[in-house]
């Protein structure tokens, strides 16, 4: 029954993705800088999960002290989490967030690849749950080259000059950055490969050290610290650092909330479940995404992206098939194992031969 709760839970999580890259596509619209999105949302971040984990930690003592190894951990989830978000963030200033979307599609196969390099996951051509894992993996690549290289036809649901609930509308056109759907796609691609390596870092992290939270706002403040030096070096207009009243900060507050909020819970249910668990619910962000975009943002929803995205969500449900089968049969060997210990210690001992002709003479 937690697996349903924890499962609509990380559902909800995925709703706050999609909601706070539409919003940042948004305020990026109306020159709002990707890189000081990152910086702030992330800074902003931490000052809401500090007075969080000292109200948590009043009373509940940390496991084990904070040493050297766990703090290079943090530090190498914060510039993981760091290069995920600039190049999420940049990707949809050139595309939209329905493709961010679409090509976060990737992280499950991308994890499944990097779980077996990092012995998370076991591979085994022999067994038809890794050979259905293994087949997911290709066909989500495969979809996500469709995604990116073929538009298509557009598919008009609303009219743009009609729809009333546009943003774009509303805001006015940004004639700054115009969509570049190859550049995008290959930004986002970048993205969703280090969104993987964020999942088996928070994996590696959470099963040691026990405080979702601290791994959030150390790794938020790393983030934070690494985006800022990048702003530095790529900004050299200072007034970006200056974001405007309105959508701006918006975009940023909403940004704030659901980095602690998605990261706290998704730690909790890798150190749980493992990266590959959590992965799985990225393709739901297609869906998500394609209503928000088109409703509010007034995007066009094409052809390559429905196809694209039709094959991505196949060949992940390919691997969460696999994978569902992989833990059946775990199942079924522990039980196996428990039965066959249980009859060893229910049977009667038996004396030696040996102690029992002594015994006899005796």
């Amino acid at each position: 029954m937690w697996e349903i709760q924890l499962g609509l839970i990380l559902l909800m999580m995925e709703l706050m993705d999609v909601s706070n890259n539409t919003l940042g596509k948004a305020a990026m619209a109306k020159g709002l800088s990707n890189y000081i999105f990152t910086t702030y949302t992330h800074g902003i971040a931490v000052f809401f999960l500090i007075p969080l984990a000292y109200l948590y930690h009043r009373n509940t003592p940390l496991s084990q002290p904070i040493g050297v190894s766990v703090m290079f951990r943090l530090f190498l989830l914060g510039v993981l989490c760091c290069g995920c978000s600039i190049f999420l963030y940049l990707g949809i200033r050139y595309s939209s967030p329905t493709l961010a979307s679409a090509m976060n599609n990737l992280s499950p196969a991308f994890t499944f690849i990097m779980g077996i390099i990092f012995r998370m996951e076991i591979l085994n051509l022999k067994s038809q749950s890794s050979v259905l894992k293994a087949l997911g993996t290709i066909i989500s690549i495969a979809g996500a080259f469709i995604v990116t290289l073929y538009q298509g036809m557009p598919i008009i649901i609303f009219s743009p000059s009609h729809n009333p609930s546009s943003l774009n509308s509303l805001l006015g056109d940004d004639n700054e950055t115009q969509p570049n759907w190859v550049l995008g796609g290959f930004l986002l691609f970048i993205s969703s490969l280090f969104l993987s390596f964020m999942y088996v870092a928070k994996t590696w992290i959470a099963r040691d050290f026990h405080s979702e939270i601290l791994i959030t706002l150390f790794s938020c403040l790393f983030e934070t610290i690494v985006a800022a030096l990048v702003t530095l070096l790529l900004e050299n207009d200072t007034s970006v650092w200056t974001p405007t009243l309105g959508i701006h900060w918006i975009a940023l507050l909403y940004g704030a909330l659901d980095v602690g909020m998605v990261n706290v819970v998704q730690t909790w249910a890798c150190g749980k479940k493992g990266p590959l668990f959590v992965a799985m619910f990225k393709p739901l962000q297609m869906i998500i995404a394609a209503i928000l975009g088109v409703s509010f943002l007034g995007d066009v929803l094409h052809l390559g992206s429905v196809i694209g995205g039709t094959v991505i969500a196949f060949g992940f449900y390919t691997v969460m098939k696999g994978k569902a089968d992989e833990e059946s049969s775990k199942v079924i060997i522990d039980e196996t194992t428990l039965n066959c210990s249980s009859v060893e210690n229910t049977s009667p001992h038996k004396v030696p031969l040996l102690l029992n002709k002594n015994n006899i003479h005796v």
